[in-house]
């Protein structure tokens, strides 16, 4: 190339060596291969430099990018590839953003790149042209003993304009095989600014471990994430040494995958809640008009879940809901924009860091509008609807809150213990079978267990009265005429208790009622819906005893059919013990006095069988055990779905819409939650300081907030502030992946709205390096928090003119709940778990810190959101920040985060930190993402309104324009 000259002079600030090329000459040909251990490195990366631009006119300095296209034969056009950041008013620009050519660029030795640097006159309006250009093919690259050429650029006139510097960055190498490179001497100079040496060991020990963490290899986090972005910078440190940083932007498959699983749980449970009322028997004509109503608003829900289902597995698009669709029904329950926003650091010294981020417009219900409030002031109105009204009626009896959430829990106990006993009690049948003493015998220890616990549960004044509640509510034919439920043929009655006083035998005579129910008797009566006379109160109160009665008989007689399983067992045991320790002739005379005994006991049936068949000595007391455990737990759930319904019916037709806002808004929350935990317990799986603080007090997770608090955003943060404290109601378990096949490596959901949980499948040996508690199983525990603070002209106008109090409450519930959650970590773990910094702020002040800009009455007071996201980052937590589409206003805020952790942690030198800042708004991850939303390379901004933006938060001119949001 004629116009190709090598300067000594005219350098880039440092000349890396990155993995990206093989000195060797007979290497050459592989030099474009890439790094098959690290997909994220790139085969190819070089940065550039101008010097001596010419400007067309004398009175200014040209304001210049540069980009990059290339072509490889045996195309026959150029295709952009790249361009670098502005650089204002400088003949001699220095470019932080480098250039980068991934696996899937095709680059070859044969390509050829263009280098066209562009004068641009007005960055609003966007006016520019062209300076000149240079051009060179990747093998002259790839050639030049320094890799490095100096090119000169020259107009369309082919005029001199100037010249323009590219360096490539080397492969690493082994010592011993590394080629020299020219290094800059601390002295050098470009443009005025010192120029920094040469470090020979940027890339060195590129690790297992950070090779391991690529999106684009690793099995967890490519089957989670997709459609990766990545850019490239070399910035400056305050100790003359350099930061390479790769930026990187996924899509989560998530968005889609959770809310299948998630709609598919809710339809499930709306539908068995319907069942449950179905189920609940013939009742009074007043209760039965009840039932029917809160059914049919029930299943205009269920339809409208599977209608979402349906939409849900019918859609085609890419994996994440962009900003411009966060309105449509269809979609509503997918997450707006959810992406992975990170950054990788690697110093001089071999260090190598990762930093993310998950990125979500604000989980809210956008398709059903705001109309002035959002969740919080619903789920306030609804509380006050359900408090009765002075002076009105009150249909039934009126329980309270805790009433409530205790018969929900009630239903989810009875329903697994009842589970347990009839397992166990078919297990103590298979092992009678098989003759295993020591089985026999572990078995019925637990379905001892399991059995007590159920009857404890159904031991309650709550169930007692509920059960009356509910008798009171049959049609008064149905009261007379129904038979006791304790029938003869499930109680037990011939088999008296008669040892062990830790069993608490008791006799059928005697009727024994615990304190609780006899207490709870005076509370039972539940009124008629329709009213009743003093003669009809006197015949319920009546029949409510005799209900009573029948209660306590079936909740003695599962105590009762234990017993005398437990006896039986016993004696099958003993007798085993003793022919195995006696003579043939005591057994058998042992043998014929039991067999006299069980005639007793267990009828002419039993007698007729082979006395040493154990399975038939306890098949009809393990059937009477079960059967008596299913008519309790029966009528218990029964009563407990009674409950429910009494205390949903009054405001049922407002609790349901407002319950399907409050799946829309968790859901949302919920997926961007799955993505952070894989992406942390990935990247920190060998981190044991982090698995010991996951399993002893759970993973911290803080959500930031940009939205305003007036109009439409104000609704929106009340949706996401109940959105995030719902998160206490998720847990999750790590489990052992079937295989390493994608669809083996998703989250799995399970649960209800009472508490989802999460399972993680891992790879064999990842799961391997995992503690034994969460091996074993154990429930990983989240504790999220939210700290919000607008930014923008409308929270100027909430400032001046409006309300900021639900700000306010917010960051001081939360500021609480962060204290408490350290406080804890205090108390059980020790520092050596938390990540090291180079801050000179502890935690302690830093907290304090935060605790006062929060109590302070300061207007966009942003110390807020930096403080709580660094004492996240420091507590081993994850960050999430979102404004109402997670494009615009969140760009600024992850890309300002992103530039404060180069300076904070890794010492990015002051001078170049607004330069890098517009760098990352200008030519990065998040530009892309605008364009991913709306088609458009422009932030959702004008002029106008960054005047009301803190300064930290306002983008480069030109980046911005009047987009649809």
């Amino acid at each position: 190339m004629s116009g190709k000259e090598r300067s000594p002079r005219h350098r880039p600030w440092s000349v890396y060596r990155a993995n990206t090329f093989d000195l060797s000459a007979e290497m050459m040909g592989l030099a474009l291969s890439g790094n098959s251990q690290d997909p994220d490195e790139p085969v190819l990366e070089f940065s550039v430099a101008c010097s001596e631009l010419v400007p067309p006119s004398l009175d200014r300095k040209p304001t210049s990018f540069v980009a990059v296209s290339c072509t490889t034969p045996p195309q026959a056009f150029w295709t952009k590839h790249a361009q670098t950041e502005i650089t204002e008013g400088t003949s001699n620009p220095i470019f932080l953003s480098s250039v980068a050519f991934f696996q899937d660029s095709l680059v070859t030795q044969q390509t050829q790149v263009k280098l066209s640097v562009y004068d641009v006159k007005d960055r609003t309006q966007g006016t520019m042209y062209m300076l000149g250009s240079a051009m060179f093919s990747v093998k002259e690259l790839l050639q030049d003993q320094h890799h490095r050429l100096h090119l000169t650029l020259r107009s369309a006139e082919g005029d001199r304009v100037g010249n323009i510097t590219v360096i490539a960055w080397q492969i690493e190498e082994k010592r011993e095989q590394r080629a020299p490179v020219a290094r800059l001497q601390r002295g050098d100079t470009v443009n005025g600014r010192m120029v920094l040496p040469v470090d020979e060991s940027l890339t060195e020990s590129m690790g297992i471990k950070s090779k391991s963490l690529s999106l684009c290899k690793d099995p967890l986090l490519k089957a989670v994430f997709g459609g990766v972005m990545s850019r490239m910078y070399r910035l400056p440190t305050t100790d003359g040494n350099h930061l390479r940083i790769l930026e990187q932007m996924a899509e989560s498959v998530l968005s889609l995958h959770v809310p299948r699983q998630f709609v598919k749980l809710l339809l499930e449970e709306d539908a068995v809640r319907v069942c449950e009322l179905e189920e609940l028997g013939e009742l009074s004509p007043c209760w039965e008009n009840l039932r029917r109503q809160i059914i049919t608003q029930y299943q205009t829900i269920i339809l409208t879940y599977q209608e979402t289902i349906s939409d849900l597995h019918e859609y085609k698009g890419p994996s994440f809901k962009s900003s411009t669709l966060k309105a449509e029904r269809k979609l509503e329950f997918i997450p707006t924009n959810l992406h992975m926003q990170r950054i990788r650091v690697q110093g001089e010294s071999g260090y190598d860091r990762t930093y993310d981020v998950v990125t979500i417009g604000a989980p809210a219900a956008h398709h059903q509008g705001f109309k002035g409030c959002g969740l919080r002031k619903l789920l306030h109105r609804l509380e006050e609807a359900r408090k009765p009204s002075a002076g009105s009626g009150s249909k039934g009896t009126a329980y309270q809150p805790q009433d409530v959430v205790k018969a929900k829990e009630l239903i989810g106990q009875i329903n697994t213990l009842k589970t347990q006993v009839c397992y166990y009690a078919e297990r103590l049948s298979r092992a009678a079978k098989e003759r295993s003493a020591n089985a026999l015998e572990r078995t019925l220890a637990i379905l001892s267990e399991k059995t007590r616990q159920l009857v404890n549960a159904c031991d309650s004044k709550l169930l007692s009265s509920a059960i009356l509640a509910l008798a009171s509510a049959r049609p008064e034919t149905a009261l007379q005429s129904t038979p006791s439920p304790s029938s003869s043929s499930l109680s037990p009655s011939s088999c008296s208790p008669s040892r062990s006083p830790s069993r608490q035998p008791t006799s059928p005579s005697r009727h024994p009622v615990s304190p609780s129910r006899a207490s709870a008797s005076p509370f039972r009566q539940a009124a008629p819906p329709d009213g009743s006379d003093a003669s009809k109160n006197k015949r319920f109160s009546v029949q409510a005893d005799l209900h009573e009665d029948d209660w306590d008989k079936v909740w003695l007689n599962v105590n009762k059919s234990l017993e005398c399983v437990i006896q039986r067992v016993d004696s099958l045991l003993q007798r085993d013990k003793l022919q195995s320790d006696s003579s043939s002739e005591d057994v058998f005379l042992l043998a014929s006095e039991e067999t006299g005994n069980a005639k007793k006991d267990i009828g002419p049936e039993v007698e007729k069988k082979s006395p040493g068949e154990w399975s038939d000595a306890l098949y009809p007391l393990l059937a009477s055990l079960t059967d008596c455990a299913s008519l309790m737990s029966d009528k218990a759930k029964k009563a407990m779905v009674f409950v429910l319904m009494q205390d949903s019916a009054p405001t049922i037709a407002m609790s349901l819409p407002l319950q399907y806002r409050r799946d829309v808004v968790f859901c949302q929350t919920l997926t961007a939650l799955i993505s952070g935990f894989v992406i942390k317990l990935r990247t920190s799986l060998c981190d044991p300081g982090f698995l010991r603080q996951l399993h002893t007090i759970g993973l911290l997770v803080q959500y930031e907030g940009l939205l305003s608090t007036y109009g439409e955003e104000l609704a929106m943060l009340e949706d996401m502030s109940v959105g995030v404290t719902d998160l206490r109601n998720v847990t999750f378990k790590v489990t052992q992946a079937t295989s390493g096949f994608a669809p083996d490596m998703l989250p799995v959901i399970t649960g209800n709205r009472n508490g989802f949980n999460v399972r993680v499948p891992m790879s064999g040996p990842m799961f391997d390096t995992l503690p034994r508690d969460i091996q074993n199983g154990m429930l990983l525990r989240v504790q999220p928090v939210l700290f919000n603070v607008g930014i923008n002209e409308q929270q100027t106008l909430a400032e001046k003119f409006g309300d900021t109090s639900l700000q306010d409450v917010i960051n001081k519930e939360n500021v609480t709940r962060l204290s408490l959650y350290y406080d804890q970590f205090k108390e059980v773990l020790s520092e050596d778990c938390l990540p090291r910094s180079r801050s000179t702020t502890n935690l302690p002040e830093l907290l304090k810190q935060l605790s006062h800009n929060v109590n302070a009455k300061k207007s966009k007071n942003v110390e807020i959101l930096w403080q709580a996201a660094e004492v996240c980052r420091r507590l081993n937590g994850v960050r999430f920040t979102s404004c109402k589409s997670a494009k615009d206003r969140t760009a600024m805020s992850v890309t300002l985060e992103q530039c404060q952790i180069l300076q904070r942690e890794h010492a990015l030198a002051p001078q170049v930190f607004c330069q890098a800042l517009d760098c990352m708004r200008s030519e990065g991850c998040r530009r892309e993402n605008t364009m991913k939303n709306v088609g458009c390379r422009k932030y959702a901004f004008n002029a106008l309104q960054l005047k009301a933006f803190p300064k930290q938060y306002r983008p480069p001119e030109g980046t911005y324009g009047k987009v649809e949001t």
